[in-house]
């Protein structure tokens, strides 16, 4: 047998937020992305989301253009620090489930990997925080002089994701069918098919759906949704509330 490995997106399944989001008000902050572009290009889609008529993933999507686009001839040592910055104040604020998860694969001696769609120079810092096996994010390029240059290699899709466990499964023998995976969107779905035990934490409608129509998975995998004070254990065929995000 291999070893037993634990594979966990971060946004939205350990942190309760996205990083991205953290680190581009602190750009804005020190005026390294102007202000305007918040106000012209993004706060709209902002603001249907936090009324719950627009859609997470539509303001995260166009934030992250805007935020890729801006950082293109910033050099990445004034980046990281105020990504330090970030971490420090937002790394402990994660889900209480998913921090017990962590610790309780660290004592059974497991494998950890992050792999998250966020920036590798915010997803490393998270890594080294919670003490992880190895970690994947988006990368950043930078030229010869270390400024971006404005290409990324994403990392916040399904396909990528497979690839990189693949990856880490030959470097590090990992046995697929006794590991774990942790995800909260349709990006992390190859991850949850991976494995023999698939948690989503609380999932979107678009991965609820995913795992309730594919009979395989939906039998394997345990949903955790976590309010307030309060964890549920749920299963694929709780019923959900249709009409509302439609």
């Amino acid at each position: 047998m291999g070893n037993v490995a634990a594979f966990f997106d971060i946004d939205g399944t350990i942190y309760r937020n996205s990083l991205m989001i953290q680190h581009f008000k602190k750009l804005i902050k020190y005026e390294v992305i102007d202000p305007y572009i918040w106000h012209s290009r993004v706060k709209h889609t902002y603001n249907e989301w936090e009324k719950r008529y627009g859609d997470f993933e539509d303001y995260l999507e166009e934030l992250a253009d805007v935020y890729v686009k801006e950082l293109k001839g910033v050099n990445k040592s004034y980046i990281e620090f105020i990504a330090s910055q970030v971490i420090n104040l937002n790394g402990d604020k994660v889900y209480k489930y998913s921090r017990t998860r962590i610790d309780w694969h660290k004592k059974q001696g497991h494998k950890i990997f992050f792999i998250s769609g966020s920036p590798d120079f915010l997803v490393s810092k998270m890594a080294e925080k919670y003490g992880v096996t190895e970690f994947r994010g988006t990368v950043y390029q930078v030229d010869k002089n270390n400024n971006f240059t404005g290409d990324i290699f994403k990392m916040w899709d399904s396909d990528n994701k497979q690839k990189t466990i693949d990856e880490f499964v030959n470097k590090y023998d990992v046995d697929l069918s006794n590991s774990f995976a942790y995800g909260d969107t349709q990006g992390d779905l190859s991850m949850l098919r991976m494995v023999g035990n698939p948690i989503a934490i609380n999932p979107n409608k678009e991965l609820f759906n995913a795992i309730k129509n594919d009979s395989e998975l939906s039998k394997k995998t345990t949903i955790i949704v976590e309010r307030k004070d309060i964890v549920y254990k749920l299963n694929s065929d709780t019923e959900i509330i249709k009409g509302l995000y439609d």
